[in-house]
């Protein structure tokens, strides 16, 4: 019989990873490494979310064991990148201050100046009226940079590279295709096998299910149940009534997991969790943008309770520089390149994110090669795992700055640039989207095989029109705890 090989949860493949995410956040894992390894344990999946093969009993309850032991270890960065929000303010001498108003329902104020960037200004809110559009486009741009990932996730830059390059879509312009596609390539760099069927050119009848749109819905029914001022437990509560634990992966599994056994947040993001720096906090906070636009404070504040049930450190800033980059986007009168600098005043300037940031937006002005830009990017983070909120941020900036804040440039520079395809495309599509404005504002090649139609497994969302989506968004960013 076939074991069952559940991934991103197996103790055996957890140890490697924390033993990777030990040397990454500055401690010492080398003893407990070569115990495991004299004990015959494995390296950790380089891929995959499990190993092919289950481990020994002995072997299992080793890599327990020893995933504790590491939980013990002192960090070296422990003073330059905490998790503690008050810790984290400290760290941030530019992050926003200024008197941030809530949407209000009223027309009058003039707009401030485009790109005033977001350190200290006063600022006039957009009306309802004016928002909704932009929210309907962020929605449509979320759905179409996901789905353009969808389908070489998982996949090599080579791979992603040859695949556009044989069916003649290479700088990326649209969707990918199987059309004209050579036996052998497709043999060499296979589609994800799990998207193939919904999201290449020729297949794609609205948007699929998938994590990447599952977040965003279930923290609008966060809000509507809880306001603005939910808690971390308000979360993790309504995962469990909400959210199927299949529909889970990486950091959020194994919190779930955490939630499952009795331990409480925020424990659940540290507890046999080497995925607590992953790139699943950052995925789930365009709600929090999207709500609070021209409060990239709140936002941040909002993503920082959202993000610390499953992450820590770089995982959680990587959530509350997204959620503060969108909200600066959400107000319709600023660029990319000052939400960027929005974004990056909520993270603490020396953490290990902040500075692959600002790299990243350096050699994107520097090169107009796009390709050296990713080249190098992958040279300088290849010790990380491909779904690392570190890279997968690096590369989501350089993009939206090489790009100037393109949709189409956008979604297609990051999807090119690999490693979590999907959900860099999603968030690069959430922001150009606000940026365009409005729905007609986004080629029609991107939103009409949408067919305003989003499949899901949250709620009774499935089937929902994007148009609708930004109506609760709307109500949700308007009214009375907004």
């Amino acid at each position: 019989m076939t074991p069952l090989r559940l991934t991103w949860v197996q103790p055996e493949d957890l140890l490697g990873h924390e033993l990777h995410q030990a040397e990454e956040d500055g401690r010492e894992p080398s003893a407990i490494a070569a115990r495991w390894h004299r004990a015959g344990g494995p390296h950790s999946p380089q891929r995959a979310g499990a190993s092919p093969q289950p481990a020994s009993p002995y072997l299992r309850a080793l890599a327990q064991d020893l995933l504790d032991e590491l939980a013990d270890l002192p960090s070296k960065l422990e003073g330059k990148e905490p998790t503690v929000l008050h810790k984290i303010k400290a760290l941030c001498p530019n992050w926003p201050t200024k008197a941030e108003h809530p949407v209000s329902g009223g027309v009058g104020a003039a707009p401030p100046p485009s790109g005033r960037g977001g350190f200290g200004e006063e600022e006039t809110s957009p009306a309802p009226a004016t928002l909704h559009p932009r929210l309907e486009a962020a929605w449509l741009g979320r759905a179409a940079g996901c789905l353009l990932g969808k389908p070489v996730e998982k996949l090599p830059l080579d791979g992603i590279r040859q695949l556009a390059r044989a069916t003649g879509n290479w700088p990326l312009t649209t969707w990918f295709t199987e059309r004209g596609l050579p036996p052998h390539i497709k043999a060499t760099h296979p589609w994800n096998r799990r998207s193939a069927t919904t999201s290449l050119a020729e297949n794609i009848d609205g948007m699929p299910e998938d994590d990447d749109l599952n977040y965003p819905l279930l923290n609008l029914l966060l809000l509507q149940r809880h306001g603005k001022h939910f808690t971390t437990t308000d979360v993790a509560r309504l995962w469990l009534d909400e959210l199927p634990a299949g529909r889970t992966f990486t950091a959020e599994r194994v919190a779930y997991r955490n939630l499952l056994d009795g331990i409480e947040p925020p424990h659940t993001a540290r507890h046999r969790n080497p995925f607590r720096e992953w790139i699943g906090a950052l995925i789930r906070a365009d709600a929090h943008g999207w709500t609070n636009p021209g409060a990239p404070a709140t936002a941040a504040e909002q993503a920082h309770r959202d993000a610390t049930l499953t992450h820590t450190a770089n995982g959680v800033y990587a959530a509350m520089f997204t959620a503060a980059a969108i909200a600066e986007a959400a107000t319709g009168t600023t660029d990319i390149h000052a939400c960027l600098r929005t974004g990056l005043t909520v993270v603490p300037p020396d953490s290990r994110l902040a500075r692959a940031v600002r790299q990243a937006i350096q050699l994107a002005r520097e090169h107009r090669d796009f390709d050296t830009v990713v080249d190098e990017l992958h040279a300088t983070h290849a010790a990380y795992h491909w779904v690392h909120a570190i890279p997968n941020t690096a590369l989501l900036a350089a993009a939206l700055t090489h790009a100037d804040g393109d949709f189409t440039a956008s979604i297609c520079r990051v999807v090119s640039g690999g490693w979590d395809t999907d959900s860099n495309g999603a968030t690069a599509g959430s922001l150009t989207g606000l940026l365009a404005g409005a729905p007609e504002a986004i080629p029609s090649r991107w939103t009409t095989p949408l067919k305003n139609r989003l499949a899901t497994s949250i709620g009774d969302f499935n089937g929902t029109g994007f148009d609708t989506l930004a109506n609760l968004t709307t109500q949700l960013a308007t009214g009375p705890t907004a």
